[in-house]
């Protein structure tokens, strides 16, 4: 039988790989949420997500769908199922004085679609990451 790692060992290794799972997931969640045939949002909000992106790529920042952070945790508490989890420890939000709110001004509606555009995003995206993590785990356990 195979001695099973060490949780704090699983979790050094996990996390080197989060960055390389993060961007798999990002995309395959922006390709989910705003692509396709039945997207989140109305072609113009996406629109306005992506000048926004560029803008503050532009400035030197990491963009919209780059400001996003993950995290990942151990359980809480005792007799969880799973050994490790992925949360979202930041979502992208814009406000008024947000440097996400860009030069345009937004009226309070469309800031809070894309608010919760933003949420949904960095939800997906912390289950897809998620999901990486249990295949790692299992392949490392097995």
């Amino acid at each position: 039988m195979t001695e099973l790692p060490d949780e704090r060992q699983l979790v050094i290794r996990a996390r080197s790989r989060l960055d390389q799972w993060t961007k798999k997931a990002r995309m395959e969640a922006y390709a989910e949420l705003f692509e396709g045939d039945d997207p989140i949002l109305p072609p113009e909000e996406i629109q306005l997500l992506d000048a926004l992106d560029s803008e503050m790529e532009r400035e030197g920042g990491d963009g919209v769908w780059g400001t996003d952070q993950y995290g990942i945790h151990t359980p809480g508490a005792a007799g969880s199922k799973t050994s490790l989890g992925v949360v979202c420890v930041y979502h992208p939000q814009i406000t008024k004085d947000s440097v996400l709110r860009g030069a345009d001004e937004l009226d309070d509606e469309t800031e809070e679609r894309l608010n919760a555009a933003l949420w949904q995003y960095s939800e997906r995206v912390a289950t897809l990451i998620e999901r990486e993590l249990d295949e790692f785990i299992r392949q490392t356990r097995s």
